[in-house]
């Protein structure tokens, strides 16, 4: 029983193989599809080629130079594309410090007299900018000067004074205290000059 039972599906696959390798009777060879890239070569005769007679069945050695046949493409030689992983090289980086913070530096005119009293005046700055003024010495003598005094400190110096408004001892002269305030821009415009 096992015989028959292998004797029957060898026929069959047998069989199977010759319908599928013959194909169905009538039915017409089916043409492959070949790349369009790729013409086919037609290998060059093994023997002599016959001279001066047809040369139509005689199949012909494919010459690249010739211009291709109706139906097919031409051969071409292969191009050299970039690869997809190439990268065009990069700018380099480049990395921004922040700018270093102004450095603060205290300068300190010199000591001016005048008839009432010394002067002396000392400046703050933050990098080039004036940012606070201190009356190191003021005339203190009598009450009025004294007086005279506190008004040219009062509007000359500390941080929101004209001085530090103005960024120069080009200030106006405070009324009543001549003296006091010339000698005052002159410690201070001696001060601004060290500082440069």
């Amino acid at each position: 029983m096992r015989r028959a039972l292998l004797a029957i599906t060898g026929l069959a696959a047998g069989t199977t193989a010759m319908v599928v390798l013959k194909g169905s009777p009538g039915a017409a060879p089916v043409a492959q599809d070949l790349p369009a890239e790729r013409p086919t070569v037609v290998p060059a005769p093994a023997g002599p080629t016959p001279s001066g007679g047809d040369t139509a069945g005689t199949p012909q050695p494919a010459d690249s130079t010739a211009s291709p046949r109706p139906g097919r493409t031409a051969t071409r030689a292969p191009t050299s594309r970039p690869s997809a992983t190439t990268r065009a090289p990069s700018a380099p980086r480049t990395t921004t410090k922040p700018p270093p913070a102004p450095t603060t530096r205290t300068v300190t005119g010199p000591v001016v007299e005048n008839e009432y009293g010394n002067v002396q005046v000392q400046i703050t700055l933050s990098g080039t900018r004036i940012v606070d003024v201190v009356a190191l010495e003021l005339p203190e003598e009598t009450a009025q000067s004294d007086q005279r005094s506190e008004q040219v400190d009062g509007r000359y110096s500390g941080s929101s004074g004209l001085v530090v408004q103005r960024q120069s001892a080009d200030v106006d002269t405070v009324s009543g205290a001549t003296a006091t305030s010339t000698s005052y821009k002159r410690s201070l415009q001696a001060a601004i000059d060290r500082a440069n």
